[in-house]
């Protein structure tokens, strides 16, 4: 049988994963819509702001899948996973703070990197 901790660790382990979850739902959710807006035919940054929100929406939804999995992959496949999603959200919330309108965006980014950070913790 658990034990009252380990029990305790089990949730908290599946709210963390749950609200990364939500974190990349809404970030994939931001930069499909910011790379919607953009013109295609528009100007370099507007080209980079396009393509940054596609793939950002695009690894944050292979995370979320990954989070929602049931069968677990290991917990070193989740971390790269995690660290990968990280690392594209930052990289496109400093893309779209160069382009005007972007704010809701980048914040969305921005919360979906940290939460990526909080899970990994507890990994550790």
């Amino acid at each position: 049988m658990t034990s009252t901790t380990s029990q305790q660790e089990l949730f908290r382990f599946l709210e963390d994963r749950f609200a990364c979850a939500q974190a990349c739902t809404e970030c994939a959710r931001a930069c499909a819509l910011r790379a919607s807006l953009v013109d295609p035919d528009g100007t370099e940054v507007q080209e980079l702001v396009r393509r940054k929100g596609i793939m950002c929406a695009e690894v944050c939804d292979a995370t979320c899948r990954v989070l929602s999995e049931q069968n677990c992959l290991d917990e070193e496949s989740i971390r790269v996973q995690l660290e990968w999603c990280r690392s594209v959200c930052l990289e496109c919330a400093h893309v779209f703070d160069r382009y005007a309108g972007a704010e809701d965006s980048a914040k969305a980014c921005r919360e979906c990197a940290q939460a990526c950070t909080d899970f990994i913790a507890t990994l550790v």
